[in-house]
């Protein structure tokens, strides 16, 4: 007899989730079935199920009726007959559901995420390849188990809960933004939206890299101050429209500037906004951005040559890089201890999206659990 699990899918764009029962899939030799126990809800999934269809009709979607649910966290349940090591039936794991084709220049040359097929498991895709991703792997975490390549997997000390995995990715979209930023212990960073889901992981991650200043801009007061508590000696908060965040940062650093700026701000947050953050970065900083910003940003070429800053983009990250935010977790390096977390049951996921738009900033973490 065929065992069947529960599934929140979504069967018409703009329409609730409902819950059904559907099999349990197949492991095929190089995947692994992951047993799911905690799914994020992200701040962006509802725009995902609504809106995307007309904002960015080049992004593609899964075919419906779709099992969405980008962050999973859970317990291998079975490997495929080709997974050799490392992996075995009761790990605990986070699936990285970033996908990628496997066989084009970029996967051969192991720049995964510049694969023109690349495709967030349970989410959205990057290209017209990503269409044969989801037919693969059509499994995202608002059900009970899902496939996906053993390559993929971040396994989990008993130190991180699932709940807290299911936040990595965005904790690893701040984590490789710094990466690239060649951010070291001792450096400075600017974390602009630091109080948003990003800006927050960007913040506890520098902390953890050992900056030695984080400068964090918001605009609400109440989650600045909870920002500057996580370490009172190293983060600033700078509230925004006060004074220019340039102003204030060259004013702290002796005219310096910072060595890093994470760009985490939302499509609404006004240009000028990320102009200034840019006027804070030292000669040779970095400006990494992660954000959604929607208007074009007008930057002077001038700038980029004479004091040869860079302004980067940044996608998503590595399994390797999600592996390095495991082992500082467990080292205790990484405070993970900061999220305040919603647990809704699979039948309330409806409720769990509603409650995101009343969530307290990066601070709160809605999770399906399963």
């Amino acid at each position: 007899m065929t065992k069947l699990m529960r599934a929140a899918r979504l069967h018409a764009i703009g329409e609730p989730f409902q819950v059904d029962q559907i099999p349990v899939p197949e492991v095929r030799p190089t995947d692994v079935l992951v047993e799911v126990k905690a799914a994020g809800v992200v701040p962006n999934l509802r725009n995902v199920v609504t809106n995307y269809p007309t904002w960015f009709p080049f992004l593609p979607l899964p075919k419906l009726p779709a099992i969405y649910g980008l962050d999973s966290a859970g317990i291998v349940s079975k490997v495929g007959s080709q997974v050799r090591s490392g992996i075995k039936p009761g790990d605990r794991v986070y699936v990285n559901p970033g996908l990628s084709c496997g066989s084009c220049t970029a996967c051969r040359r192991g720049d995964l995420i510049n694969c023109t097929a690349y495709t967030f498991q349970g989410y959205f895709g990057f290209g017209p390849g990503s269409q044969q991703v989801y037919e693969d792997y059509p499994y995202g975490g608002f059900g009970q188990y899902l496939t996906a390549p053993a390559a993929n997997l971040v396994k989990l000390p008993d130190s991180i809960s699932f709940e807290q995995a299911a936040r990595f990715g965005y904790l690893g979209t701040s984590y490789s933004a710094l990466r690239k930023a060649q951010f070291s212990p001792g450096q400075t960073v600017l974390v602009d939206g630091a109080t948003g889901t990003l800006g927050l992981g960007a913040v506890i991650l520098a902390l953890a890299m050992g900056a030695a200043k984080v400068f964090g801009t918001g605009r609400n007061k109440t989650l600045l101050e909870k920002i500057r508590k996580l370490d009172p000696s190293r983060v600033v908060p700078i509230a925004l429209g006060e004074r220019p965040t340039s102003e204030v940062i060259m004013e702290a650093t002796d005219g310096y500037g910072v060595d890093a700026v994470i760009e985490t701000l939302g499509p609404n947050a006004p240009v000028s906004t990320v102009l200034d953050s840019f006027n804070a970065l030292r000669r040779g900083g970095k400006a990494i951005n992660i954000g959604g910003v929607a208007d074009p940003i007008p930057l002077e070429p001038f700038p980029l040559m004479c004091l040869q800053k860079s302004y980067i983009g940044s996608l998503w990250f590595t399994t390797a890089e999600g592996e390095d935010m495991a082992a500082m977790a467990a080292a205790g390096t990484l405070d993970l201890g900061v999220f305040e977390h919603e647990r809704f049951p699979l039948d309330k996921v409806n409720e769990a999206l509603d409650a995101i738009d009343q969530r307290g900033g990066g601070f709160t973490n809605v999770v399906i659990m399963h």
